[in-house]
This record gives C-alpha cells, structure tokens and sequence, in this order.
C-alpha cells in the first residue's frame, strides 16, 4: 500500500489552494436580475421530476423537461413549447436556465478534427474537440469528444500551453456537458467516446467530472468503456475514483520513469512522489479489474533515450498486471524550448517496450492543419487565454489548408 500523501507547499500544493478559491467563487449563486441561475442541463430524469413537484407540477413534466434538454436539444426555457407557460414562467422565476453556451468561434482541419471554443456565463473561453473516426472494416464511424474539466490550468506542465496561461476556475458539470451537446450539433452525428483531456486536471474537479460521466452515460446513453479520464496524478484522487468502481479508463500522465527527471517536466510531481503514484495505480487496477493506460509525451532529449525506455519498463513491472503505454510524439508550439522526436527515435522507444513485453501504441495525430495544439487558437481571440476580449466572430466553422501545428488525442 502506498505511504499516506501529504502535500507540501510545492507546486501542486498552490494549485489547490487555487482550485478551491476559484471553486468557491465558481459554484457561487450567478445573479441575474436578482435571482440565482441554476442550470438544468446535467440533471437526471428523478431529479427533473423532483423540481417539477417542487414547482408545483405534475411529475411527468419532469420527464417532458428531459426530453427537451436531451433529445429536443432546447437551449433555453423560452423554448420550451411543449411545456405550460406558467412552468416556463415558475422556472425562470426560481433562477433556473437551460445550461447552454453560445459558440465562440470553431475551426476545422481537412481531416475533419474540429475545435470549438465556447463562451461561458461570465465571459471565459473553454475548448473542446470533436475527432471523426470512420472505421473501414466495420463499417462504422466514431466520433470522439475532448471535453475540458476547468477554465485554463493551475498545474502548469512544462510543455502545456493550457498551462501557461493560468487558471481561473473549475467547470461546472453542465459546462463539461454542454460541450458534448456543441460537438453533436457541430458534426450532426452523435458523440460515441468521450476524453477528459481538455483544459484542465480533472483529478482537480473530480466531483464535476463524476456528476458530467454520470450524465454522459445515463442521459446520453454513451458506454462507461468509451470513457477515459485524464490525470497527471493528484494526491489521493485516485483511491478516490477507484471507488466509485467505474468501467472507464484511467489515463495517467507519466511522462518520465523516474521521479527526477519527472519533476522538470511535470513540476506538482514534488508533491506527489512517482512510487506513491505507481502504489496508486497498482491499487487502482486490483479494485477496478480496469488497467491503467500510461501517456508518455516523448520530448526530443529530453525523455526520449532508448535506456529511459528500459527504465518505463521496470517501473510498469512494479505495478503488477494491467498496464498500457501510450506514446504521443509532441508537437511544437510557439515559445516552447521543447521539440518533436525524429520518427526512427519514436521507433526505438516502441521496440524497445515491446522486447519487454509492454504493451505500446503511438497516438495518432488529427487536425494537422488546424493549428489545434493546446492554447494556440485560444491566444487568437484573447488577452490571454482565459477571457474574450474581442466581439464573437461568426461561429461557421473555418476550414483550413495549409499545415501548421497537430492535435494529439487518443481516439
């Protein structure tokens, strides 16, 4: 079992104080003309029957209401045709609002990988990102949704643009929700796989993700196994998510096989130990039966050597069973010191897992030509990557031709 974690005043440590300041003011009543906005987008059909009772309704309106938020797609109560205006009127008077974000701006790669940027109650900025898949031996088309858990980082990983340009708050669920809603809508084809891989840790807001998971697979009907949730390892979390017994993936962001080297790229690992991550995961997959998925940024020189290969293995064997290793080649952004591997180094680091008998794979790049890398399209419209600052432009989503920068996600 791994040692109790205690968090120091490191790195990770003023990421929580932050996250729990901002938190305090996220999850704060959102006046508007004197009433407190509350949203119903995220709420499940019990609950939607509740407020109807609450209201003074019959039941069944509630159920009227779940309809409209998830399969007639309103945005906002004045829409709600099918229900009596006094209920309209009774929920606009208790503070009550749809949930739904107007879109910012979107841009589209030729390979169909789309970013959307949406523009939140109080003026901030998320993104999130729909990645089309169509599988030709099954005849089938997946369409993948990287959701983003807060406004900006507070982490502040080394190669992370998100990072750099700081915090301001965490989501609130029918905010990571509705940005499945936009990718539909977007693409006109359902969602079938959703990433926690956007903005944000979100280990940090790990009870809006849960609240948004829950939603995702009860509401809009997409499997747990389609699910993945992202981390760079925050102290306790993961005990903490392994008891909510999900059949979702854990994504860890590793990144180096040695607590050393990890702590120049990632630097909240000083306040999180690499062998006290590892227990974690050991754990993890013992409760779950779900094995544990390893991303592993290859930064050229840096973390790429084919000995630091050999060294990732020997610390997977210490986890036990149920591991996997997901090698995303990075790709340069602007400002950063840090620079993509040459293929045949890439190739090395593969084999030389595989003669260790470590299952591998290499992240596919989408959105070539999008200019999607984290951050960037986002320092386009703002002051900085948390406010818009300029007047929405049209929302019809930009196709592009010429290559710039690629959007690593797992699909």
């Amino acid at each position: 079992m791994a040692a109790p974690q205690h968090v120091r005043a490191a790195p990770l440590a003023g990421a929580l104080r932050a996250t729990a300041t901002a938190t305090a003011s996220a999850t704060a009543p959102i006046k508007s003309q004197g009433t407190s906005r509350r949203a119903l987008l995220g709420l499940s059909e019990p609950q939607l029957r509740q407020l109807a009772l609450h209201l003074g309704q019959k039941s069944y309106r509630g159920k009227q209401l779940h309809d409209l938020l998830y399969k007639s797609r309103a945005k906002q109560i004045e829409d709600f045709n099918h229900v009596p205006k006094a209920f309209r009127e009774a929920l606009l008077g208790a503070g009550w609002s749809v949930g739904r974000s107007p879109v910012h701006h979107a841009v589209t790669a030729s390979d169909g990988t789309t970013k959307i940027l949406l523009k939140l109650e109080d003026n901030r900025l998320i993104e999130t990102v729909g990645i089309p898949v169509d599988d030709d031996n099954k005849g089938s088309s997946r369409l993948t949704a990287c959701v983003s858990s807060q406004v900006g980082c507070p982490l502040r990983c080394s190669f992370c643009a998100t990072g750099k340009g700081g915090f301001a708050r965490n989501l609130q669920p029918h905010e990571i929700v509705e940005q499945v809603l936009a990718i539909e809508e977007t693409f006109k084809h359902r969602v079938t796989n959703v990433v926690f891989m956007g903005m944000g840790e979100p280990m940090m807001n790990l009870k809006s993700v849960l609240e948004a998971h829950r939603c995702f697979n009860k509401e809009l009907k997409i499997g747990q196994r389609m699910m993945t949730i992202s981390t760079v390892g925050v102290p306790n979390t993961i005990k903490m998510l392994a008891s909510h017994k999900l059949q979702s993936t854990l994504a860890v962001s590793l990144h180096a096989p040695n607590q050393k080297l990890r702590e120049t790229i990632v630097p909240s690992a000083k306040s999180y130990p690499l062998g006290a991550l590892m227990d974690d995961c050991k754990n993890y997959f013992l409760e779950t039966g779900r094995r544990v998925s390893f991303e592993y940024t290859l930064l050229a020189g840096i973390n790429d050597e084919k000995e630091l290969a050999e060294e990732l293995a020997e610390l997977l064997r210490t986890c036990g069973g149920g591991y996997h290793v997901n090698l995303i080649p990075y790709n340069p952004i602007e400002g950063s010191e840090y620079k993509r591997p040459y293929r045949k180094v890439v190739q090395a680091f593969v084999d030389a897992l595989e003669a260790r008998k470590i299952t591998v794979s290499v992240r596919q790049t989408r959105g070539l030509d999008a200019n999607a890398a984290c951050g960037q399209l986002r320092n386009e419209f703002q002051k900085n990557p948390l406010l818009e600052i300029e007047p929405s432009p049209s929302t019809e989503p930009i196709r592009l031709t010429q290559p710039i920068q690629a959007y690593e996600i797992a699909v």
